[in-house]
């Protein structure tokens, strides 16, 4: 019987631990978007952002982040970094396109282009 009682607590444990981490992402992803909303971001932009967020983010100091002062403050460094590359990846867009590049031309150019003012 004590193996059964063990076993069942175990298990509900690791339920308890995968509830947990749902939790979290979800916490995550509350966070990013209340400061994609609070930047005003829209369109690729955003995208952009929320990728960099979500991966970047611990799961408490994404639950923190609205509250927390601190959190506003360190968020625009990325953003300069951010804003810059999609510039960058703007313009090699639209050269991209007015060349009517395509496939691996294309991935080639974007490649040369995104690399050429690192």
């Amino acid at each position: 019987m004590s193996t059964r009682t063990t076993i069942l607590a175990v298990l509900m444990c690791a339920a308890a631990l995968s509830a947990s981490a749902a939790n979290s992402q979800n916490d995550k992803m509350k966070s990013c978007n209340a400061e994609a909303k609070e930047q005003t971001l829209k369109g690729d932009a955003r995208k952009s952002f929320m990728k960099t967020c979500l991966s970047s983010k611990s799961a408490s100091s994404a639950a923190a982040a609205p509250a927390a002062a601190g959190a506003a403050a360190a968020a625009p460094m990325p953003a300069k970094k951010m804003d810059s590359q999609q510039e960058k990846m703007k313009a090699c867009n639209s050269d991209a396109k007015t060349k009517a590049l395509k496939g691996d031309d294309r991935k080639s150019f974007m490649k040369t282009c995104l690399s050429a003012g690192a």
